[in-house]
């Protein structure tokens, strides 16, 4: 039944992007790192050990894709993204919040390695992380847009709406325990505040350098200076950052193609590459390797790496051209771009899940056409019509401020 709604769902996306012309060459072009990566995950069939299970899943996320680009055509393409996260938000935070107080049967779960964990909509304590994080980030960049208008009526209604869904965005967050979610909610947020104050306007190169700069700093003080357990303590984990480092040390240890991988999303279907983990980790079953990175280099090996690495830095390109001057896509996609980099050393978050779509529809290029297609308009004579209100006279003709 899944595969079925999932596949209708995925032809509906392609039959909306067909009846708006979409420009699918103009994508590529614009888009080619990702779309080389998605190419390659596709190629990874012919290598791996279970061909059909990788297709299905590619064929699964490339639906997803198509989804992100639905609302990326739109004719108001910011306005389609705000309207999106904040249905998703507005639907989920307060169901959550149902499940965890009202009915724990199915709000909470039980963890062999950390006991009861509060999940919510999710299906784990870290999904529901994720979840608050993207809330978070949205309902908080939405303010921050939002504050120069504030004396308007209906802007400080949804100002306060924001305000009460990012109490209880915080209020779920600190019931899933998630410290990778947390921490990269601030670093999100404080990207996010500092592109919009009047030093990050003024010096718009310090904004783009400082998001890099962090990351590499991280790099540094945890592979050049071995400090990652003094790191992880700081934010109230275990040196070993929750057990992480030992299952991907017990990841490593399982003998893999290390140029091409296993292919896309098959190394955990693998019974025997399964086995010899869990035997390394004395039991834990453990289905992930807890490292985005890690886990793009298991299945596209250092090839999948490489042009992750690539899609990564094409988007920040992009994203500095929105910060001169900041725009509020720009600030959204910096936030973003930077918590995805730290979100994915301890939690793996490149596959299409929410995380990665909402990343997505902040940074990925959809061709001109589609986006700024006008409706149609009945043809006047310019001779004779009247101009409307507030209409700024062109040449021998006027065109309409509202039209503009």
């Amino acid at each position: 039944m899944d595969r079925t709604i999932f596949s209708l769902l995925t032809l509906a996306a392609f039959g909306i992007l067909v009846s708006r012309s979409f420009q699918w060459h103009k994508f590529v072009a614009r888009n080619s790192a990702l779309v080389s990566f998605l190419a390659f995950a596709l190629l990874s069939v012919a290598w791996s050990d279970f061909p059909l299970a990788t297709f299905k899943k590619w064929f699964r996320d490339a639906g997803i894709y198509m989804a992100v680009l639905v609302v990326l055509s739109d004719p108001r393409p910011l306005e389609a993204v705000r309207t999106v996260l904040r249905r998703v938000s507005y639907l989920l935070i307060p169901l959550s919040i149902l499940l965890v107080k009202y009915y724990p049967g199915l709000g909470k779960t039980f963890s062999p390695w950390g006991g009861q964990e509060y999940t919510g909509v999710s299906t784990s304590k870290n999904m529901l992380g994720a979840l608050c994080l993207v809330s978070g980030i949205f309902f908080f960049w939405d303010t921050i847009t939002s504050w120069h208008e504030w004396k308007k009526k209906r802007v400080r209604r949804v100002i306060l709406v924001n305000i009460a869904f990012i109490g209880m965005t915080l209020w779920l967050l600190n019931m899933s325990e998630s410290k990778t979610a947390t921490l990269c909610l601030g670093i999100g947020c404080l990207m996010i505040a500092v592109a919009h104050c009047k030093f990050g306007r003024r010096h718009p190169g310090w904004i783009k350098t400082l998001a890099p700069a962090s990351f590499l700093l991280y790099l540094i003080l945890t592979l050049g200076f071995g400090m990652g357990a003094q790191l992880s303590q700081a934010v109230g984990r275990s040196g070993d950052m929750s057990d992480r480092s030992q299952i991907w040390e017990a990841a490593l240890s399982v003998p893999i193609n290390p140029i091409l991988g296993t292919g896309y999303q098959s190394f955990w279907i693998s019974p025997q590459r399964v086995q010899r983990v869990w035997a390394s980790l004395n039991g834990d079953n453990v289905m992930e390797a807890h490292d985005g990175y890690l886990e793009t280099y298991l299945e596209l090996g250092l090839v999948g790496l490489f042009l992750l690495c690539t899609f990564l830095i094409a988007t920040y390109r992009k994203i500095c051209k929105q910060l001169k001057p900041v725009t509020a896509l720009g600030s959204l996609s910096l936030g973003l771009w930077t918590l995805l980099l730290f979100y994915n050393v301890s939690e793996a978050s490149f596959e299409a899940d929410l995380l990665l779509v909402t990343f997505l529809l902040a940074t990925i290029s959809a061709p001109e056409r589609a986006l700024n297609r006008a409706p149609a308009v009945r043809p006047v004579d310019l001779d004779f019509a009247e101009p409307p209100a507030n209409t700024e006279i062109v040449g021998q003709g006027w065109q309409g401020a509202e039209r503009t």
